[in-house]
C-alpha cells in the first residue's frame, strides 16, 4: 500500500569532495522501500558533523547506503515494504537513517523509525534520532550511568551534549560539561548541568577535581588527542570513560598503570556502521525509557537555527563555525 509519489525529486548532494559549496540540488528517482523498509516524505532532516566529514570524502557510506548526505529525517510514511507491521502509510515518524536524509523522500529500515513524542513538530522530531540514538548507546549502555553518580560530558553545547546534559540529569546524576566561551557554559547550566568549565579561560581538569570528590564516574568525550590522559585522571574507581570522536586526534599516549589500579573501562563506538538489528534494539529501548521524558516536557531538543533544504551548503558553513548552541536543521517543503 502506498501513497501517489513521484518517480523524482530534489536532493542535495556533493558529487565531488569538498568544502560547503559541493552541496548542490538535483534530481534523483524517489528510492523504493525495500524489504522491512519504510519510504518516508522528508519534512525536515537534521545536519550533524559526520555530515561534514561525508561531504569531504573522508566518511564514506556503509555498504548499500544511500550515496546522499543525511543521518536523521522527520515526515509522514508514504509506503511500506514487504513484512512491515510495525508502521502503515500515513504514520508521523522520526528515524535514524543509513544516509539519504538530504532529500525529499528517504527509505529508512523500519525498526529504526520512532513515533514523534507528544506535541512535537516536524523540526523538533528531526533532531532526535542522531543525537538520543549516540547518547543511549553509549552514556547509558556502554557508560551505564547511574542515578546518583557523576557524569561530564566535553562539547556540552553540541547537540551531542545537550541531549547528554538533559537525560543524565533526568535520570539523576550530577552533571558537569565543558564548552568553549562564556556563554556557551552559561547556557549548558540552564539546561541541567551543575557547572560548566569554559575551557577558554579554566583548565577543566583541575575544575572538575575540585567538584567531583573521589572522580567523575562517567566521561563522555568527542575530542580526543590530549584530553585522554586528563580524562583518566579525573575518572573515579571503576570509572569509564566512553569515546565518540577525536576531533584532536586518534592517536594518545595512556599511563596502564592508572588503569589498573583505578579498575577503570575506557570504550568507545560509532552509530553508522552498527546492524539494523543494534539500531533497532536502541530504538525500542528509547521507546520505552526516553520517550516519555520527551511527551511529558522534561527533555527538549535545542534548536540553534534551521535552512530551507536547498541552502544546506549555508547550514555545513554554521555548523563548522564551531558558534551553534544545539542542532541545525534542514526543513523540506
Amino acid at each position: 500500500m502506498a501513497r501517489s509519489v513521484p518517480e523524482t525529486m530534489t536532493a542535495m548532494a556533493a558529487m565531488t569532495p569538498g568544502g560547503p559549496e559541493m552541496l548542490q540540488p538535483m534530481t534523483r528517482p524517489v528510492p523504493t522501500p525495500g524489504l522491512r523498509e519504510i519510504l518516508i516524505c522528508v519534512r525536515a532532516c537534521g545536519v550533524n558533523r559526520p555530515d561534514l566529514l561525508q561531504r569531504q570524502g573522508a566518511y564514506p557510506p556503509p555498504p548499500g547506503a544511500s550515496d546522499l548526505i543525511g543521518l536523521e529525517v522527520s515526515g509522514e510514511v508514504v509506503a511500506v515494504g514487504g513484512d512491515v507491521t510495525i508502521w502503515q502509510v500515513g504514520d508521523r515518524v522520526t528515524a535514524l537513517t543509513n544516509g539519504g536524509g538530504y532529500a525529499e523522500y528517504c527509505t529508512v529500515p523500519d525498526v529504526q523509525a520512532l513515533r514523534l513524542p507528544t506535541g512535537f513538530d516536524w523540526v523538533r522530531a528531526a533532531a532526535l534520532p542522531e543525537n538520543f540514538f549516540t547518547v543511549w548507546s553509549n552514556v547509558f549502555d556502554r557508560g551505564r550511568l547511574q542515578s546518583g553518580e557523576t557524569f561530564l560530558v566535553h562539547g556540552g553545547t553540541s547537540g551531542i551534549g545537550t541531549t547528554a546534559i538533559q537525560l543524565a540529569a533526568t535520570l539523576g546524576a550530577r552533571v558537569f560539561a565543558t564548552a568553549g566561551g562564556e556563554e556557551k557554559s552559561r547556557f549548558c547550566e540552564t539546561i541541567g548541568a551543575e557547572i560548566c568549565i569554559d575551557y577558554h579561560a579554566q583548565d577543566f581538569q583541575a575544575e572538575i577535581a575540585k567538584l567531583a570528590g573521589d572522580g567523575v564516574d562517567v566521561i563522555l568525550d568527542m575530542v580526543g588527542g590530549d584530553y585522554t590522559p586528563r580524562n583518566l585522571k579525573l575518572l573515579a574507581p571503576e570509572g569509564r570513560l566512553v569515546q565518540i570522536a577525536y576531533l584532536r586526534g586518534s592517536k594518545v599516549e595512556l599511563q596502564l598503570e592508572a588503569i589498573m589500579r583505578k579498575r577503570l573501562t575506557l570504550t568507545g563506538s560509532t552509530l553508522r556502521p552498527r546492524t539494523t538489528a543494534e539500531k533497532g534494539r536502541i530504538a525500542a529501548a528509547l521507546s520505552t525509557d526516553i520517550w516519555p521524558w520527551l511527551d511529558e516536557g522534561r527533555v527538549k531538543p535545542v534548536i540553534h537555527r534551521c535552512f530551507p533544504l536547498r541552502e544546506a551548503a549555508a547550514a555545513h558553513t554554521l555548523l563548522e563555525s564551531g558558534t551553534t548552541i544545539g542542532k541545525i536543521i534542514l526543513t523540506v517543503d
